[in-house]
């Protein structure tokens, strides 16, 4: 066989940082500290911290492969780990810090984690979640003061590492397929399962964000990460921004409607991605209080469906392009992006609005297909339903320490999302339904991603989430919790109305309404149907 007489360029995280230190030395990742003021650090000084971070690790004896974790909101000292951790050749763990005790525990030992890094303003969340795990042989605390009063075991202080470090320190990610993160899902059944990146992965995966069709990230972009970093490596944005030479916005610890308008409105954000309960949050607050955020050229939207009469509402009233997006831990997470296409144009607006409610096409470096129950590949027509299948160089091939199973991976080397899912001719998938959400009635499938898209419509809803009821004579029925607009009172009649309306079947609309102040979230911020089959079912 001939080979390609190519240069053999390892693709390693150090030459992101040290691209962006050298490029881009003049850009700066800023961060909203937990006391309210802002830090600026510019990517120079931060690609010098990264490597003496890396060499402070190599010091307290992290070799090559061990685990790391982080328990943090974003900012810079959690970019400055993203790099540093990796780059000393062990593997970035990002603890999500929404975990419950139980899960937390299990995922540090089953890690194996042997140093912790964690964000003072959480230590108190940390000390009650973690009971005592054997392999933590260091805690390091950042944004702490000296004298913080602490039950946990050697500890070290971020900025005497920082200043100990050794500036000239060379690099020990030598090898592209060395591991370089690892994130854990968040285990809505059975334990959380952990997903181990490789250098090259996350190269690649930087390399599909900044595609031009996709997210086409760029150095004159403001990019705000509403997605915390402990969810699947903050979508990439991180990596994609820095190398591109953006300027990364982290908004810490506020990520409430107020605070990211006023964040969005001040630094003039054009980039901004989290998931649709942060983006209806604050579509009301802007509502109330109007602020010019018209600056976004992307609203970024994963992690669930954006309801379409919200991106309507993003881009009729506000001036914002919303851009679905779909992904999963097991992708690193990006999977899809839905950007309009040239021969879009000729759709008129409402037809437009109903494509940007899919989730779009597979970036460059991802395949999809859709199969039945028997494993057949389905046509991609729009209409015929099957469960999405991916591959590519950014889809893991397994999970950490857990043997491949044809319930996660397929025979011939496909992951198994779970989610139910149509595709259009040219390529546009839109998610009906996780498998284990479909409600099945009378043996007729119904979408409860269709009906809750539907209910955020009306003017009066603020969130919703239909599940499925057990019932003696259909087998299962939906049942929708609806959380009314603040002030509002909204009844059942006017709801099956408003879908009738839009077109449902009548043995589509909700046997039950709950009405509540609140719908339960998972720990990456999705509406946990699962928490209201065990409440309501």
């Amino acid at each position: 066989m001939l080979h390609g007489l190519m240069m053999d360029y390892q693709l390693t995280l150090d030459r992101i940082v040290e691209h962006a230190g050298r490029m881009y030395g003049r850009k700066k990742v800023i961060t909203k500290q937990p006391d309210g003021t802002m830090h600026e650090e510019t990517y120079a000084e931060l690609a010098d911290r990264v490597r003496r971070l890396s060499s402070a690790l190599a010091n307290l004896g992290v070799e090559v492969g061990d685990r790391v974790g982080t328990f943090g909101w974003n900012s810079y000292q959690h970019l400055e780990l993203y790099f540093a951790i990796p780059c000393a050749g062990a593997v970035c763990h990002t603890l999500n810090i929404r975990l419950s005790a139980e899960q937390l525990t299990y995922i540090i030992d089953h890690a194996e984690d042997k140093v912790v890094f964690i964000d003072g303003s959480l230590l108190p969340l940390y000390e009650s979640l973690t009971q005592d795990v054997q392999s933590v042989q260091y805690h390091i605390l950042y944004n702490a003061p000296r004298d913080v009063q602490t039950g946990l075991k050697n500890v070290l202080f971020y900025e005497d590492l920082v200043a100990e470090g050794d500036s000239h320190f060379v690099w020990r990610s030598t090898d592209e397929r060395m591991a370089m993160g690892l994130c854990y899902t968040s285990g809505t059944t059975g334990n959380p399962k952990g997903a181990l990146y490789s250098h090259r992965s996350m190269f690649l995966h930087t390399l599909g964000a900044m595609a031009a069709n996709s997210l086409g990230v760029d150095e004159r972009d403001t990019v705000l990460a509403v997605v915390p970093q402990f969810h699947a490596m903050a979508w990439g944005l991180p990596f994609a921004g820095l190398y591109t030479g953006a300027t990364l916005l982290m908004p810490g610890r506020f990520l409430q409607p107020e605070p990211l308008a006023e964040l969005i409105e001040t630094y003039r954000v054009t980039v901004a991605a989290g998931v649709p309960t942060i983006w209806n949050g604050l579509y009301h607050e802007l509502r109330n209080k109007r602020r010019d955020i018209s600056c976004i050229r992307a609203l970024v939207v994963g992690g669930a469906a954006m309801p379409r009469a919200l991106t309507k509402a993003y881009e009729q009233e506000l001036g914002v392009n919303v851009v679905h997006a779909w992904g999963m831990t097991e992708l690193s997470p990006l999977g899809t992006v839905c950007v309009l296409q040239s021969h879009h144009n000729e759709l008129s607006q409402e037809e437009q609005w109903d494509v940007k409610a899919t989730q779009g096409y597979a970036v460059p470096g991802v395949e999809m297909r859709i199969v039945d129950d028997l494993g057949q590949v389905l046509p991609w027509d729009g209409q015929t339903m099957g469960e999405l299948q991916v591959r590519g160089p950014w889809v893991a091939r397994q999970y950490f320490k857990i043997e491949p199973k044809l319930e996660h991976f397929t025979a011939d080397g496909w992951f198994r999302t779970g989610d139910v899912v149509t595709i259009s001719e040219d390529g546009y998938m839109r998610i009906t339904d996780r498998t284990k959400d479909l409600v099945k009635s009378g043996g007729e499938w119904i979408s409860s991603v269709d009906l809750e898209n539907a209910l955020v419509g009306h003017e009066k809803v603020l969130e919703a989430a239909v599940f499925a009821i057990p019932d003696e004579k259909w087998s299962e029925r939906p049942a929708a919790a609806v959380v009314p607009v603040h002030g509002q009172i909204v009844t059942e009649q006017e709801l099956n109305d408003y879908l009738l309306a839009a077109g449902f079947a009548k043995f589509w609309l909700p046997d039950r309404y709950l009405f509540i102040e609140e719908i339960p979230k998972t720990s990456t911020g999705k509406l946990s149907k699962r928490t209201l089959r065990q409440q309501y079912g």
